[in-house]
């Protein structure tokens, strides 16, 4: 196990390098804005939106360095995720999305 401990710590994704420290403090996104309690109509959607644009490039970004990433995009995938959810709160609360009322019939 010592070995094993070793060489995650050596590899080119390990604790010594940026591919380790910049997904952890990245997920300080994700953990800090699963506030699911928090009022629809507090949630900025051109923020919200901003997020999932900034989440998309970088889990893409993630996927194509070399080495991958993986870390990297699991944080932004989850990331994504939420800012989704927050954004189809957002849009529901503006009325964006919703019950369509029946056209009166003629």
């Amino acid at each position: 196990m010592a070995t094993a401990f070793k060489a995650f710590v050596n590899s080119p994704v390990g604790p010594k390098t940026t591919h380790f420290w910049g997904p952890v403090a990245n997920w300080g996104f994700v953990l800090g804005l699963v506030d699911l309690n928090k009022p629809p109509e507090m949630i900025s959607g051109n923020m919200t939106a901003a997020m999932c644009v900034y989440s998309g490039l970088f889990m893409r970004f993630a996927w194509m360095v070399q080495p991958r990433n993986y870390l990297l995009l699991a944080c932004h995938a989850s990331n994504e995720t939420v800012q989704l959810y927050h954004l189809s709160r957002c849009a529901k609360a503006q009325g964006y999305i919703g019950k369509k009322e029946p056209e009166a019939q003629q």
